[in-house]
């Protein structure tokens, strides 16, 4: 199948402004390392440039050099077998070396900022604190007991109701000191004026994405492979906030129309339509097309389009409260039960899945919770247990026959007697 020109673009985009923000940094302005789950709104209100801690992981490890970062993360000394997702651009740090450095190395960042979500984590990013001319900045990991039901209805404009008063109050707090800090350390001002521009921009972006998750839910069928839409979405997403990012976000969602009027798959016969829950299998992508050609099992469900579609949208007067909405509940949406529970329901549902493959980490939250509830919406569910950025947690061969014999034995029989 022919590659979405939207994903060839946002790779190079990608690829040259990486290189633009390191000639920025090699000039003296300050960079910023920041965590998926975390507010980016701010540092691109302020210009200041940033690199998304999981999508450096993410190029490191889709250019085979995770074992060789996680080698020099053991060098000094500390634990290669957790928390390696969060782990891996700390070895870029603690022991540069060009040579292996994917696309010329990531700079030296003057503030990492993440949410401090358990004890390990929190201690990968402690380290980044001790490096020279490098400060950590901590949010915290709030929760609440009250559970909203169909949180992502709520959340666009009624997200006050849906978070809690609370949890928002301690959020924004944090963000107008980080404000204060970034204005301290970098000698650059906050617009407010700025900001609310970067937030108006972001909404536009997810509007956009959330209409072509409905498209891809209801086109049989389905017009593109996983391993396209990911960087369609995740790349413009790491740029939210500019008009690029808005522009990318309504081509992707054009082309994905385009096919869908023309009645374009992707390319087999659609025997089986499956869910992908858990991060992006970085170190072996081509695992998603291996059984569109074996068994007509096509992935059409992945996290990142979906989040982008129901977890961003926030409308208010209010722009620092909104943006503090947006993140206050990140962790839950995609991990904590039952949010995220009756999430991943909601979406196989709607994009009428015939079965769920499951990657289990041994960090992240709530894996137990999403398999059962799914199944007990009946929808069958395949664990795989395997780290997405460390090859050495699973045989790829393994992975492939589990999922072989899953498909023959479940899914596909199942598939077919629906059908019928």
């Amino acid at each position: 199948m022919t590659r979405l020109e939207s994903a060839r673009r946002a790779t190079r985009h990608q690829r040259q402004w990486f290189e633009d923000l390191r000639a920025q940094v090699e000039a003296g302005a300050p960079l910023a390392l920041v965590n998926a789950d975390a507010p980016q709104e701010i540092f691109r209100a302020m210009g200041i440039p940033y690199v998304v801690n999981q999508w450096w992981a993410s190029i490191i490890t889709a250019k085979r050099l995770g074992q060789d970062h996680l080698r020099r993360v053991r060098a000094h000394g500390y634990p290669d077998d957790s928390e390696q997702y969060n782990a891996l651009p700390l070895a870029g740090v603690l022991d540069p070396d060009p040579e292996t450095a994917p696309w010329g190395g990531l700079p030296q960042p003057t503030i990492v900022l993440g949410e401090t979500t358990g004890d390990a984590s929190r201690k990968v990013f402690d380290v980044w604190d001790e490096q020279p001319g490098t400060t950590f900045y901590a949010l915290e990991s709030a929760a609440e007991n009250a559970v909203p039901a169909q949180w992502w209805e709520l959340m666009p404009h009624r997200w006050e109701e849906a978070i809690g008063s609370d949890r928002l109050d301690l959020l924004v707090g944090e963000l107008e000191g980080l404000i204060r800090f970034l204005e301290t350390t970098t000698g650059l001002v906050f617009s407010e004026t700025r900001f609310r521009e970067v937030m108006a921009l972001v909404n536009e972006q997810e509007e956009w994405n959330r209409r072509t998750r409905d498209l891809i839910a209801a086109a049989r069928p389905c017009p593109l492979e996983v391993t396209d839409g990911i960087p369609s979405v995740m790349v413009p997403q790491w740029h939210r906030g500019t008009a690029w990012g808005v522009e990318a976000a309504k081509a992707f969602h054009d082309e994905v129309a385009q096919r869908v009027e023309a009645g374009t798959g992707v390319g087999v016969d659609e025997r089986a339509r499956l869910m992908w829950v858990g991060r992006g299998l970085w170190f072996d992508l081509d695992f998603y097309r291996r059984f569109q050609d074996s068994h007509g099992a096509v992935f059409v469900w992945s996290m990142y389009l979906a989040i982008a579609a129901d977890g961003y949208l926030r409308y208010g007067d209010d722009p620092l409260r909104a943006l503090a909405a947006r993140f206050a509940t990140f962790s839950d949406q995609l991990y904590t039960p039952p949010w995220s529970v009756e999430w991943y329901v909601k979406e196989a549902r709607h994009h009428g899945v015939d079965g769920v493959v499951h990657l289990v980490s041994d960090d992240p939250r709530g894996s137990w919770f999403t398999t059962r509830g799914l199944e007990a919406a009946g929808f069958p569910v395949l664990e795989l247990h395997a780290d997405n950025v460390d090859a050495r947690t699973t045989e790829p061969d393994t992975l492939d026959r589990q999922v072989r014999e899953w498909l023959d034995d479940v899914v596909l029989p199942g598939a077919a007697g629906a059908r019928d």
